[in-house]
């Protein structure tokens, strides 16, 4: 199966990412600025050190799809989670449905991923 294009999804994702990693930390600023900081470390430095053979230009550590999948949900977890506990109603849908069309959008880049989990196992 050959990497779809992705341009759409990959956009709609940053913005996703671009939430949560203002949105988390602030959320988390009221309990603690270390675990904002760590929050932030966790949200940006997990997706660029572990990553899929393929789906990155530079890869550090080289882990399975279901990995970037995995580290893509719980951004946009974070995303979604942070913005309700943060942020007014109206802003908080908004980025509900950013990242609701992001799921769908990120639908065939995830197919791709599991199929070069399957090929390699």
């Amino acid at each position: 199966m050959e990497r779809p294009d992705d341009r759409t999804a990959s956009a709609l994702r940053f913005a996703s990412e671009l939430v949560a990693w203002v949105a988390t930390p602030w959320a988390l600023s009221e309990y603690s600025w270390v675990l904002a900081v760590l929050a932030l470390v966790a949200l940006i430095g997990l997706p660029t050190v572990f990553s899929t053979p393929g789906d990155k230009a530079q890869v550090i550590v080289p882990v399975p799809g279901v990995v970037t999948i995995l580290l893509v949900v719980l951004q946009l977890v974070a995303a979604v989670i942070s913005a309700w506990l943060v942020w007014p109603v109206l802003a908080a849908v908004l980025v509900s449905l950013l990242v609701s069309t992001t799921l769908v959008t990120e639908r065939r880049r995830w197919q791709w991923l599991v199929s070069r989990d399957r090929r390699t196992a």
